[in-house]
C-alpha cells in the first residue's frame, strides 16, 4: 500500500513539475495538508483565544502553495523539510503583519511586568506568578497566559526575516546581519549558561515538556500521551516553564 502511495505521489510530482497540472497540484496540497495542521497546532498554543486556528490554516496554505511553486525536486532536500520552513514562515509573517495581541492584553502585560519589577525590588528575589496574581487581583493562570502571550508577541517582532536567496540555498538557516564579535560571543555564552541554570530549576515535568515540545517538536497532545497527562495539564506546565524562563529568553532576543 505504501509503495502504491509513493508511486501515486511521484506521478503527481511529475505532472506538477513538468506541466503545472492543477489537478496534480491539488492532490499534492491534500497530501501535505497534515504539515499545515501540525505547524498550526504548535504555533496556536502561544496565541490568545481570539486567534482562530482556521486563520492560521489559511496562512499556512499560502506557505504550502509557495513551497510547491518554488521547490526543486532535483535538489537533495526533502519536500517536507522545505515546505515546513515555508509554512511556518508564512504563518509567522501573517501574524507579524496583524496586531493580533489585543490592547487589553498588552495593558495587562505591562501591569504584570511593572508588578514583577516592583515585587522583585521589594523582596530582592525572583517572584512567582502566584505572588504577582495576588498583588494584581488576578488568577495565577491569567498571569501565565498574559505574560506568555506578550512574550510570544515580542519574539515575533524581533525575529529576523530570511532573505529569498538564503531560503533557496539554506532553507533552515536564519540570516545574521553580521558576524558576531568576540564580545557578543561571550555575552551569548553567558546567556546560554544562565538559561541552563534556570532550566535546571524547573520541575522534572516542566523540563520534560520543554524538551519534548521544542527539541523533539511534539505537540501537547503527543506529550500528554507520553506523560499520561491531559493536554490542558501539559499546556499549564508549558506556561509555567516559559514564565520562569522568559527573562533569560527575552535577553537573548
Amino acid at each position: 500500500m505504501a509503495h502504491v502511495l509513493a508511486d501515486e505521489e511521484r506521478k503527481y510530482w511529475d505532472s506538477w513539475v513538468e506541466h503545472r497540472d492543477p489537478q496534480a497540484g491539488d492532490k499534492l496540497v491534500q497530501l501535505y495538508m497534515p504539515l499545515v495542521h501540525y505547524h498550526v497546532q504548535r504555533i496556536a498554543v502561544s496565541l490568545p483565544k481570539n486567534i482562530h486556528k482556521q486563520e492560521l490554516v489559511s496562512l499556512g496554505l499560502i506557505g504550502l502553495y509557495d513551497a510547491l511553486e518554488k521547490f526543486d525536486p532535483s535538489r537533495d532536500l526533502k519536500f517536507d523539510t522545505y515546505a515546513s520552513f515555508r509554512i511556518r514562515g508564512a504563518i509567522l509573517d501573517g501574524l507579524r503583519k496583524e496586531d493580533w495581541l489585543p490592547r487589553s492584553i498588552r495593558e495587562k502585560a505591562k501591569k504584570i511586568e511593572e508588578t514583577i519589577e516592583r515585587l522583585e525590588q521589594r523582596y530582592m528575589r525572583s517572584v512567582t506568578a502566584k505572588e504577582v496574581a495576588a498583588e494584581l487581583g488576578m488568577t495565577e493562570e491569567e498571569v501565565y497566559t498574559v505574560a506568555n502571550e506578550n512574550f510570544f508577541a515580542n519574539v515575533l517582532s524581533f525575529q529576523q526575516v530570511v532573505t529569498e536567496e538564503e531560503e533557496e540555498t539554506a532553507p533552515l538557516a536564519v540570516r545574521d546581519e553580521k558576524t558576531p564579535s568576540p564580545e557578543e560571543e561571550v555575552i551569548k555564552q553567558e546567556l546560554y549558561e544562565k538559561l541552563a541554570e534556570v532550566i535546571e530549576q524547573l520541575s522534572e515535568k516542566e523540563q520534560l515538556v520543554i524538551s519534548l515540545f521544542y527539541k523533539e517538536e511534539l505537540t501537547f497532545t503527543e506529550i500528554g500521551e507520553i506523560l499520561g497527562l491531559s493536554t490542558s495539564r501539559i499546556s499549564q506546565l508549558h506556561s509555567k516553564a516559559i514564565f520562569k524562563l522568559r527573562k533569560i529568553l527575552e535577553a537573548a532576543l
